[in-house]
């Protein structure tokens, strides 16, 4: 059984919440602070977290890093803060999705589970060499990439920003976080790098750069690659 721990002081979405899961036989847990939230996500282990930001006792980001510093557990964020500074801020901190209240629970029950779903393939492949997708391969260990039988050419950089995009499959990945791994700290407001290399990824792996279907943008927040 996969086991949910809910952080909401929101009773009613908590019992929305509770029912919905338990109903597609989740396990669930749930609590009204981060002081409560940290405690059980200790003793109880989940495999993913729903988590509010506008918690009672402590700012959502700060559980984030708490639970950072000591488990790789999926965290999906439920906020109802629109702002892309705060998005970016709380997958910076180590969250693995952001949902926008209000939002469907057929699409937070999807979410949830892409998020369970990439947690459980890390043991097979905890180092990611070979990536295989309908339109392209990508060879990690000899830079090798290959499109409709054709081999193609990336620089450097190119290669840098697909390693980080493709060994984190499904995962946002943040603007600043790219900024910052490809080109350095000093670097990390340069967002026009971003937009011209991708356009070049994109070019050259999807077959149809202007509607990609693997290097997906999130406008405002980052990238991600989908499989």
């Amino acid at each position: 059984m996969t086991r949910v721990l809910v952080v909401e002081d929101d009773p009613q979405l908590v019992r929305a919440l509770v029912i919905n899961l338990r109903a597609r036989k989740y396990g669930v847990d749930a609590a009204p602070d981060g002081t409560t939230a940290l405690r059980l996500a200790a003793a109880r282990q989940p495999d993913v977290v729903l988590l509010d930001l506008g918690l009672p006792d402590m700012d959502g980001t700060d559980v984030i890093k708490a639970l950072r510093g000591w488990t790789r557990v999926p965290i999906v964020v439920l906020s109802a803060r629109r702002a892309s500074d705060e998005k970016v801020a709380a997958l910076d901190a180590g969250a693995d999705d952001y949902i926008t209240k209000p939002f469907s629970m057929d699409e937070l029950l999807a979410r949830l589970r892409a998020a369970v779903r990439r947690t459980e393939d890390i043991p097979l492949a905890p180092e990611t060499t070979f990536v295989t997708t309908d339109g392209f391969t990508l060879d990690l260990l000899a830079k090798k990439a290959t499109r409709a039988g054709h081999d193609v050419r990336l620089t450097p950089t190119e290669w840098h920003l697909m390693e980080i995009l493709v060994t984190n499959p499904g995962r946002l990945i943040t603007q600043k976080h790219l900024l910052q791994e490809v080109w350095g700290a000093s670097q990390s407001d340069k967002t026009n790098y971003l937009r011209v290399y991708m356009a070049q990824l994109r070019r050259k792996l999807e077959a149809d750069p202007a509607h990609p279907r693997y290097l997906i943008t999130e406008p405002g927040m980052g990238y991600r690659f989908e499989r």
